[in-house]
């Protein structure tokens, strides 16, 4: 076991803001638990058999293989990254463990004007299965600031990892992550991302490389896009293997912002299957959505497809609701709940709850 804690620095209404990622500081229903707060290490720690959470410097230090993986996949698709780094995590989950409950780690910006780079590694070897909750976000007093994650995945033949990433960002706040998977022979990864709260701007478009036979991938993407803010987000699969398989589901509602929801699949290899969903909603008049799903094939046998659909809120729907006694308001914050449904993301049902109730708080709030 590793374990560092400054956590008691945090100010309460920093770890209000933590919470809000869905950091659980009790860690009753955590199997580890690491805390980044602008390049300094607050804590890190591993509370189950099989599962490894420390700093990214630590564990290149001290272990020879996390320094083989540290790159990897950047490499192998001929794509240069940033080594100019701060900070990060290293999880890994051993061989064959099967990982109860989830591991949740949080990149947390404090300073005005920080630009927080950090470099992250999640191994999960063969046959091994985890969820991982990790969280983003700043302090009121961290205006201005930048956020740039590179994450590297590595999810062995037979593994499963479901990762579910958090943003609750500040309005002046800018984050550009860049990642990319390995996904081995008859592996599963699921991407979610969940956008609630207002920000500059991101943009991220995250790569999937399935180079095992079977291998799966499910990316789902739930953003609420407040007024002045930008999100562009997107996925990129390659199926570089036979019967391999994913899907891209995208759910944005505008409350004025802009949002970009891209999506891209290519057939590298026979007999695969892919598909891309993107639904759209603005409730006021100056939101904007644009949907650009991308599929390209090297070969004939494969199955690939897409929809996409962009709308207002059907005033039926509305006045519906409203004669069973609802206000407009609670009406309006009724359907958009519904059209966010977080059961697109597969998860066990306490983490489900746990988001719903983050989404629920932040739709009250803000509609």
């Amino acid at each position: 076991m590793i374990e560092h804690n400054r956590q008691d620095n945090l100010e309460g209404r920093d770890r209000d803001t933590i919470v809000s990622t869905g950091m659980d500081f009790s860690e009753k229903e955590r199997s580890g638990s690491f805390l980044q707060q602008d390049s300094g290490l607050m804590f890190a720690r591993s509370l189950s058999d099989g599962l490894e959470i420390m700093e990214i410097k630590e564990a290149l230090e001290k272990d020879p293989e996390a320094a083989g993986y540290f790159g990897a996949n950047f490499r192998s698709t001929g794509r240069d990254f940033d080594r100019e780094t701060e900070g990060g995590y290293f999880i890994r989950v051993k061989r064959g463990h099967t990982i109860e409950f989830p591991v949740q780690a949080c990149l947390f910006l404090k300073q005005q004007g920080f630009r927080q780079k950090v470099h992250n590694l999640i191994v999960v070897e063969e046959g091994a299965k985890a969820y991982i909750i990790t969280g983003c976000s700043a302090s009121h007093s961290a205006s201005e600031g930048m956020h740039m994650g590179i994450s590297e995945f590595f999810v062995h033949n037979g593994a499963y990892l479901n990762f579910t990433m958090i943003h609750s960002w500040q309005e002046s706040v800018s984050v550009k992550p860049v990642s990319i998977a390995s996904v081995g022979e008859e592996a599963v990864f699921i991407s979610n991302y969940v956008c609630l709260k207002p920000v500059r701007d991101i943009t991220m478009y995250p790569t999937a490389l399935l180079h095992g036979r079977k291998a799966r991938t499910s990316f789902n993407s739930i953003i609420l896009s407040h007024p002045g803010s930008l999100q562009d987000v997107g996925s990129r699969v390659a199926l570089q293997a036979e019967e391999t398989q994913a899907e891209i589901i995208s759910r944005a509602v505008s409350l004025g912002g802009k949002v970009v929801a891209r999506g891209h699949i290519k057939a590298a290899a026979r007999n695969v299957k892919g598909h891309l969903e993107c639904r759209g909603l603005i409730l006021p008049e100056q939101g904007s959505i644009y949907a650009i799903p991308e599929m390209e094939t090297d070969y004939r046998d494969v199955d690939l497809s897409h929809e996409a659909a962009i709308g207002r809120i059907n005033k039926d729907e509305i006045e519906y609701l409203r004669c069973r006694g609802l206000s407009p308001r609670e009406a309006q914050s009724l359907i958009v709940r519904g059209f966010m449904d977080v059961g697109v993301l597969g998860l066990p049902d306490k983490l489900k709850a746990e988001i719903e109730e983050l989404e629920n708080s932040t739709l009250k709030a803000g509609l």
